[in-house]
């Protein structure tokens, strides 16, 4: 059977800037229909990003086989040649030479307000990039364009690849109709407390509802219990305390990393959800979502300390 897992979604770029004062003194309600500001920012990062990358750079610490599945433009050669090093497989992202790499711009306060704007780039042409026929124990459809997201989950569909739909950022792209559409395909549905109470909104059905038709539904809930939905019954799983709460940013794909190779290893969803929270915790403590360098062994120790579960083998990658 494939160890290979299957990323479906976005590859990207962050650009971080840390504006040294307070918005609210430089954006004023009277004024806001003639808004021409301008922040000076000295601190300034670069961070590899995108959900499929994130997730794949986790499932690599885990020793998973992560193949992402993107789009990305002329300007990512460096961001490939990083996924290869730390042992992710490229074969399934697909360059477009005269586009950018979707793009992330965020200016952020000394309150941690943001403001930030996004350019899909090549994104937009995600769902060209044709996975059919691609062999995996798993998958994952993450925030992508919406078009790419339908495409990559009926060819995982069609192909038999169980997946985990991790509806994410792309929340405002999908009506009720479309997350009912999504989930006729997928397996498991993984979503924030947030994100669930928009989906119960949407398609009139509770989150335990929605789980009589798939194998189950992860509901996490930030530093408090997950709830798993699965096979009828439902499971509270207890968090990881963090060791330090430096940056969220890629929490959800850690967690999400974590599930995944679980699942590929024929785990239980409750106990597949038990590492996807120790992945989110090990994240939470550093800056950056892939900036975490934890070893298997460190991670393995988190895991038996607080759920008395040891890790399976890594897998042989081969490409």
């Amino acid at each position: 059977m494939s160890e290979r897992i299957l990323i479906c979604g976005s590859i990207a770029f962050d650009t971080i800037a840390v504006f040294e004062g307070h918005f609210k003194d430089h954006i004023l309600a009277d004024s806001i229909q003639s808004l021409s500001v301008s922040f000076f920012v000295p601190s300034l990062r670069k961070e590899y990003g995108g959900c499929a990358g994130n997730i794949a750079y986790n499932l690599a610490l885990l020793g998973g086989y992560a193949v992402p599945v993107g789009t990305v433009g002329g300007d990512a050669a460096d961001y490939l040649v990083y996924m290869k090093q730390v042992g992710i497989d490229t074969s399934l992202v697909r360059m477009l030479p005269d586009r950018y790499t979707p793009q992330c711009f965020i200016t952020t306060d000394l309150d941690n307000n943001q403001i930030a704007s996004f350019h899909p780039g090549a994104m937009e042409q995600s769902a060209d990039n044709d996975i059919s026929g691609q062999e995996a124990a798993w998958g994952i459809v993450a925030p992508d364009s919406k078009d790419g997201m339908f495409a990559h989950a009926g060819r995982m569909h069609r192909s038999g690849i169980p997946f985990v739909f991790d509806l994410g950022q792309a929340m405002p792209l999908f009506d009720g109709d479309d997350i009912r559409r999504m989930l006729e395909m997928a397996s498991i549905l993984c979503v924030n407390e947030y994100e669930a109470s928009v989906v119960e909104q949407r398609t009139g059905a509770t989150m335990r509802e929605l789980a009589q038709g798939l194998q189950g539904v992860v509901v996490t809930h930030g530093s408090e219990s997950s709830h798993v939905y699965e096979g009828g019954q439902f499971t509270e799983v207890p968090v990881v305390p963090a060791s330090a709460v430096v940056d969220p940013t890629g929490c959800g794909d850690a967690h999400r990393a974590g599930l995944l190779f679980g699942l590929a290893r024929g785990w239980t969803l409750a106990d597949a959800c038990k590492l996807g929270n120790v992945m989110g915790s090990l994240k939470v403590a550093s800056r950056g979502p892939q900036n975490h360098r934890p070893s298997r062994a460190e991670i393995e120790a988190v895991l038996s300390a607080h759920y008395g579960l040891t890790l399976p083998g890594a897998s042989v990658n081969t490409n």
